[in-house]
Formats: structure tokens, sequence, C-alpha cells
């Protein structure tokens, strides 16, 4: 009787022993089956924008697409980016202009540029909203973050990107001068150019007549210009203008609208506005989609944190 109730127990604990695993590894099936892992297409279209975080690049290449794209959109089959800062946000519902055409396949993309061609990029899922895109052509890896359009700032990208803003134009025309403000050496100027390429901090100014033909101008003066923050408020930016035979010129610099800036001479108390002349539409770095303007090099570059201080501490 003792031998049948032991017998007994052993098997009743032999039993729920082997439900319980059997259980375990169905729900562990039942994880596995029913989550499986989304496709690339599927990873990119989670996700209208991806903002190119330029600073997180790792490696020394570059590919010209993303090295100028502030955002990049894959969309059925074309490649969307905004390349230019006039306009973001509108331009395109959004997604900028469209730059070439995709294949994404087996955590693999492929890019048709419409004027660098061929690309390929292994793409890797860092998180929930980032994706990493490995060039192994030249050993560079790009860090792409998603948003939907709905709550992407495109506000705060114009802003901390503006100097990029003013090298969008050939040449910024002098269209107003307070009645009010001392005289001083800047009255003079009447054309204002940034420049990209080199260092990224080069300005030419000159005294042409207003309403001079932009391409036709003579430009009396190059030099270095700054673009810095103040604190507490994301619109107002100072620019430094450094001429070297009258010294710096400061400014508090406003944006009006995508064609026209507000420039306070902090030294005299005069206010001017510049109109931007001959808008430069980015595809590539380099080359305008209006052959008939001459831009230099642009491309989004690395900042040093120690220079952006540098611009900052220039107002204090």
């Amino acid at each position: 009787m003792k031998t049948l109730k032991l017998l007994s127990v052993f098997a009743l604990i032999a039993t729920l022993l082997t439900s319980c695993y059997t259980e375990v590894l169905v729900e562990d099936d039942y994880v596995n089956n029913t989550a499986p892992a989304i496709s690339i297409d599927q990873l990119f279209n989670t996700y209208e924008l991806w903002y190119v975080d330029i600073n997180k690049t790792v490696g020394y290449g570059e590919s010209p697409f993303l090295q100028i794209a502030f955002t990049v959109s894959f969309r059925n089959g074309t490649l969307y980016a905004n390349n230019n800062l006039v306009g973001i946000g509108n331009q395109g519902n959004g997604f900028g202009i469209p730059i070439g055409a995709y294949n994404a396949y087996d955590m693999i993309l492929d890019i048709d540029h419409d004027i660098d061609g061929y690309d390929s990029f292994d793409v890797y899922q860092v998180d929930n909203n980032t994706i990493e895109l490995y060039n192994p052509f030249n050993d560079t890896s790009y860090f792409l973050n998603g948003y939907q359009r709905s709550n992407f700032d495109y506000d705060y990208v114009f802003y901390d990107n503006i100097h990029y803003f003013m090298q969008e134009y050939e040449a910024w025309e002098k269209t107003y001068t307070s009645d009010y403000g001392a005289l001083n050496e800047f009255d003079n100027e009447n054309f204002l150019q940034f420049l990209s390429g080199g260092n990224d901090s080069t300005f030419r100014s000159s005294q042409d007549q207003s309403g001079a033909n932009p391409n036709n101008l003579y430009w009396d003066y190059t030099g270095d210009y700054g673009v810095g923050s103040v604190s507490g408020n994301m619109y107002l930016k100072t620019l430094t203008l450094d001429y070297d035979y009258f010294d710096n010129e400061f400014f508090e610099l406003s944006v009006i609208n995508d064609q026209r800036i507000e420039l306070f001479h902090t030294g005299s108390g005069t206010v001017y506005e510049f109109t931007g002349r001959g808008y430069i539409q980015y595809l590539k770095e380099g080359t305008t989609i209006d052959r008939s303007k001459t831009s230099d090099l642009k491309k989004r570059k690395q900042r040093s944190a120690k220079k952006d201080n540098m611009r900052e501490n220039t107002r204090k």
C-alpha cells in the first residue's frame, strides 16, 4: 500500500514537471513566432523623417548626399532630402526634394543618387528610433533619428544651423537702414556674402550700388565671420564680421522670413535689413540645380564645442 502511494506521488510529480516544461516551451515558441523582426523597408517607413545627426558621424569618409542633408525620407522607392533650410517644413510637404532612388533588402540599403550615382550601406537598428548607416566603401557610419512630420521641430533645426541658411543665397542685399543710430563704417556696405566650404566661416562684403546683379558684384573685402547663440532665446543670434582694418562689427541677428534678415548694430544702435538674392537649391555638394549660379562647396560639418563656445563668448 505504501509502495503504491509512493509510486503515485512520483508519477504525479513527474506529470507536473513535464507539464510545466512543456508550457514554458510553448510560451517561448509563442513569443518567438508571433513577434518576428520587421523588414528593413518597414523599419524605414516607421518614421516619415530621418534626421541626420552629423555630429555623431564616425569615420573619416563622406557620403555626399548624407553630408549635406538635414533629413532624408524613404518613400516607395524614392529617396527625399531636406538639403536646404530655406523652405524647410514646407518644401515637398516637409519631405524636401526627391534626390534619387533606393532599394532596401536584408538590412542593406542601395542608393542610386541622381548625380552621385550608386552607393550602398549596411543598416543597423540602434534603438527604437535610431538607425546606423554604415558605408563599407569608406568605413564611415552615419546615425539617423526618426521623427514624424507632425512632431519634428523644423524651427529648431533651422535656428540651430542658421549659418547654413545664410549660405543659401549668392548675396544678401541691404534693403533697409533705420533713420536712427549713429553713423558708422558699416553704413557703406550694401552687400554681404557668406561662403561655404573650406573653414565654413568666410564672408565677403561689397559697396556696390543697391540693385546690382549679384553675379556682377565687386567684393571689396573678404574676412571671417561667426554666428553665436544667445542664452535663453533660440530665435536670436549674434553675428560677428571680422574687418581687420576697422575692427570687428557686432550684430544681433534676427530672421524675418526665409529671404530677409535683420541686423542690429550694437555699437551704433542702427538696424539694417538684408534680403537674399540668388537662392541656391542644393542637390549635391558643390552643385546647384540652377547651373548659372556660382556657389562654393556646401556640406555640413561636425561641430567643435570649443569653436561654438568661442562664438558664444564673443558677446560676453
